[in-house]
């Protein structure tokens, strides 16, 4: 079985429910994942939306996500420190914030994409560590990669 990542909240290729939007309560939906390649020491998880009009608008990136963990609850808190005992680390937006973001498009239709990561190590950032961040301290690290995409307009 391949890796792969879903939500409760939307299939892959489907409309983004509105209260996990910028209209709505803009909470994180519920993910969760199948079992890793073996050697899997983290997670992270990058959400983007690359129909931005500025250019690809990064809405969530959490890392240092437990091998041991398949999922994700619903609303996980927004801060930049240890979100809770398992060490996830929430790094920052595009918005320049801590924490989730959820779709909000000026207009028409944006695509939304959940890539989450299998990884040999862990993260040595501290929270609060951006996209650009991530992805340089995953490279050559990464195990496996699975993509969850979700559609949202106002």
């Amino acid at each position: 079985m391949s890796f792969k990542l879903t939500s409760d909240a939307f299939a892959n290729g489907q409309s983004i429910p509105a209260k996990y939007s910028c209209v709505g309560r803009n909470i994180s939906p519920a993910l969760a994942w199948n079992d890793p390649p073996g050697g899997t020491q983290s997670f992270a998880l990058i959400m983007d939306d690359p129909d931005a009009p500025v250019g690809t608008w990064v809405h969530w990136v959490i890392y240092n996500i437990k091998p041991d963990m398949r999922s994700l609850h619903e609303d996980l808190p927004i801060t930049g420190k240890n979100i809770d005992p398992d060490a996830i680390f929430v790094g920052k937006n595009s918005a320049g914030k801590i924490g989730y973001d959820g779709p909000c498009p000026p207009s028409g239709t944006h695509r939304y994409f959940f890539k989450f990561y299998a990884l040999d190590t862990t993260i040595s950032l501290l929270p609060g560590a951006t996209k650009e961040q991530i992805l340089k301290e995953m490279d050559g690290h990464i195990l496996a990669q699975t993509e969850l995409m979700g559609t949202f307009s106002k």
